[in-house]
């Protein structure tokens, strides 16, 4: 991609970039947005002067180098949960009178599975020879594997609760005083 000062960053529907045919993670049209944005910033440069068209290159510069390692490094806010609507769903079933809650949770759950099918057909597919879609395609297994966990586990705790008769609430136990002072 010519001399710079950085590495060349892949043009979209190039080598290393995930296809959308593969059904990669980036919209071509949000990713030239990105890239004009950063080359505002000053953190990536053109490769060509005035060309504007969908095949122009883009180079990362010494100040977009430092950034994107100080971006790597950075973990992701994970400290509060995201809002989740499959959690809320079920949470909603559980209070709404005549619905079955683990009708709803087989329904999601039955569609999750069908979903992982697909991936491990594309994993299987075309995953082989493509580094970066093996590894798109791992993480969202992955991902759609531990929310199965969660309904199953959820709807195994329904249960539970459900053959439990319900405990009394216990009465707040009394305040414990702390005296300040000397002991004798």
């Amino acid at each position: 991609m010519g001399a710079g000062p950085g590495p060349a960053v892949p043009r979209p529907g190039g080598a290393g970039w995930p296809s959308p045919r593969r059904r990669g993670p980036l919209n071509v049209g949000q990713v030239y947005t990105t890239l004009q944005r950063l080359e505002r910033d000053g953190l990536v440069e053109s490769e060509g002067a005035g060309d504007d068209g969908p095949q122009r290159g883009f180079r990362i510069t010494a100040g977009g180098e430092q950034e994107l390692a100080a971006w790597l490094r950075t973990p992701p806010d994970l400290a509060s949960p995201p809002r989740d609507e499959l959690v809320m769903k079920v949470l909603v079933a559980v209070r709404v009178p005549g619905t079955d809650v683990h009708e709803v949770i087989q329904v999601h759950r039955k569609y999750l599975v069908q979903l992982m099918q697909q991936w491990t057909r594309i994993k299987e597919d075309e995953a082989e020879f493509d580094l970066a879609l093996a590894l798109v395609v791992d993480a969202e297994l992955f991902r759609l594997d531990a929310v199965i966990r969660w309904l199953d586990a959820a709807d195994g705790r329904l249960k539970r609760a459900a053959a439990d008769p319900p405990r009394p609430v216990p009465a707040a136990l009394p305040r414990l005083r702390r005296r300040v002072g000397v002991r004798r």
